[in-house]
């Protein structure tokens, strides 16, 4: 079989659905000043679903809030403009690319898995001084490459999948043997087109080879919130394999035996409800 090229992927990518208009509006926002928060906030507040799934999530155990939150506007008084944005996006995320029923890809464990992993990874960054939202974010993303790769080659994918079954292998060396890309090429192609910002866009993109040299960066928290979440078991799928984990991106984050079970605490509180909010329309 033909393997695929970067370019072909791109091409691809370039097809797919852009998020909504709002939500990049909200994304190149991001480090600038005098942003006009009631415009934006009044723009996402006339997608109905898209606000129904933000304030869920807002309202459930991932920020412990006392008082319940009915609107955009009080949502971004109370918990901050650059946490709903994280919420909104992530919303928009979930119901972005549509799933095909004819391909044997674990669409509810993958979900599950994504989410995990950016549940763990916002609960990681708290502690190693990188931005916990950006850690939610790149957590979400870091396998999104794999919808694109099972949407756009659908036949291409189940002999990956194929190939994965039958060398009991890790999915991203299938992916690689196979099509000759894996998920995070394809990965950061999409967040590139979707304008994520460039951190997110390489945290995706070495997730499984993180930089070393980068003490608590961005990539190495996703890359060890994803062997966190792989550990916990939570994508509740019977072939999942625990990838090998980065002893330099380990030792970079620097935590103490403490903090690591604090942060698997808080992933498994966490995850459920907020799988509920974002994954539950998405999965099946």
């Amino acid at each position: 079989m033909t393997v695929l090229t970067i370019d072909e992927v791109i091409g691809k990518v370039h097809d797919l659905p852009s998020l909504p208009v709002v939500v990049t509006e909200m994304l190149n926002a991001i480090g600038k000043e005098n942003v006009d928060v009631k415009t934006l906030a009044d723009k996402v507040s006339r997608d109905q679903a898209l606000t129904a799934k933000t304030l869920r999530l807002a309202n459930s155990s991932f920020y412990g809030l006392q008082h319940k939150i009915t609107t955009i506007q009080q949502a971004i008084a109370v918990i901050g403009f650059q946490s709903v944005r994280t919420l909104i996006t992530a919303a928009a995320v979930t119901g972005s690319i549509a799933i095909d029923g004819k391909s044997s890809f674990n669409f509810p464990a993958f979900w599950r898995h994504s989410l995990a992993t950016a549940v763990c990874a916002r609960s990681l960054a708290r502690h190693v001084h990188v931005d916990p939202e950006y850690a939610f974010m790149a957590g979400l993303l870091h396998d999104i490459g794999r919808l694109v790769l099972v949407t756009c080659f659908l036949e291409k994918y189940e002999k990956t999948l194929d190939c994965r079954n039958q060398s009991d292998c890790y999915l991203f060396e299938a992916e690689q043997s196979v099509l000759g890309v894996d998920h995070s090429m394809v990965g950061s192609a999409l967040a590139r087109h979707w304008k994520f910002p460039l951190v997110m866009e390489k945290a995706v993109a070495s997730h499984h080879e993180p930089d070393a040299l980068e003490t608590g960066s961005l990539a190495a928290v996703v890359h060890v919130a994803d062997a966190i979440a792989h550990a916990l078991d939570l994508s509740e799928d019977p072939t999942d394999l625990v990838p090998p984990l980065s002893d330099a991106a380990w030792d970079n984050l620097g935590l103490p035996e403490a903090r690591v079970m604090e942060t698997l605490g808080e992933t498994e509180i966490q995850f459920e409800e907020a799988c509920q909010v974002l994954v539950g329309d998405t999965a099946g």
